[in-house]
């Protein structure tokens, strides 16, 4: 697995989602139990994770959506 995006964005992360759930890219969210422990002081971002094998597709994906912004620098 690697690391597509890491936010404190809730709005983002579900977009990033919905995204990827619609293009059929299986993904995973880390992180997300620890940051609503921590409160709103957004000390601990939540982590998107895909499968290498889809990596390339999910990153081009995100950045034909307008989200490459915001995605993890390689």
């Amino acid at each position: 697995m690697r690391e597509l995006l890491r936010t404190n964005d809730v709005v983002l992360i579900s977009a990033v989602e919905a995204l990827l759930d619609s293009a059929g890219i299986d993904h995973l969210v880390l992180d997300q139990h620890m940051s609503v422990l921590e409160g709103s002081i957004g000390l601990l971002p939540r982590r998107l994770l895909v499968e290498d094998a889809l990596f390339v597709r999910a990153r081009a994906l995100l950045n034909e959506a307008g989200f490459g912004a915001a995605l993890v620098t390689e």
